[in-house]
This record gives C-alpha cells, sequence and structure tokens, in this order.
C-alpha cells in the first residue's frame, strides 16, 4: 500500500490561490494516474482533476481554467494549483491512486 500525504491547504479569499502536493511513499506516483478529489461534509467525494500515467491531464467542467495538475517526478509528488479561487470550492481535497488516498487537506475560501 503506498502511503500518500497531501499538503497546501489553508483559508484563501475569493480570487485567491492555493497549490495542494501530493506525495507518495515511493516513485510509483511517477508512471501512475492520480486523481485529485474533494468533499464537502454530508455529501459524496467528488473527482475534480487527474493526471494519467502519461501525463494527460482532465478536469472537472467547473474548475477548468483555474486548476492545474502537475507532476513533480523528482520529488514523488502530484500538484494541484488552483487560481481565481471560488467559495464554492471549499472542501477537504484528497489525492487517489489506484486504492491508496491521503488523509485530505482542507481548502476554505472565504473573505
Amino acid at each position: 500500500q503506498v502511503l500518500l500525504v497531501e499538503s497546501g491547504g489553508g483559508l484563501v479569499q475569493p480570487g485567491g490561490s492555493l497549490r495542494l502536493s501530493c506525495t507518495a511513499s515511493g516513485s510509483f506516483i511517477n508512471i501512475s494516474g492520480v486523481g485529485w478529489y474533494r468533499q464537502v461534509p454530508g455529501q459524496q467525494r467528488v473527482w475534480v482533476a487527474g493526471i494519467s500515467s502519461g501525463g494527460v491531464t482532465s478536469y472537472l467542467d467547473s474548475v477548468k481554467g483555474r486548476f492545474t495538475v502537475s507532476r513533480d517526478s523528482a520529488e514523488n509528488t502530484v500538484h494541484l494549483r488552483m487560481n481565481n479561487l471560488k467559495p464554492e470550492d471549499t472542501a477537504v481535497y484528497y489525492c487517489g491512486m489506484g486504492s491508496s488516498w491521503g488523509q485530505g487537506t482542507q481548502v476554505t475560501v472565504s473573505s
């Protein structure tokens, strides 16, 4: 089982930016598909963005043009850059790879 650790969440004003990181315990993350998900209390976890094993990225329509997924192979890390954040982006964000999940990082967008 791969250990995934998310970081980078926090409180930001609307229009602000954050960069989330998902760091793996090994280098397998560099050749695997990785997804970013978010969950609001009382609701299901929702897929937000992902990067394939080949580096192809895909996004939920509501975050296209604002969120960017990238891979840093040297650091065994996948990033989620979030720009122009909106209050509706508030959630706990998780990264997932295969059957492995991180513990989540809270993102709160509020003035």
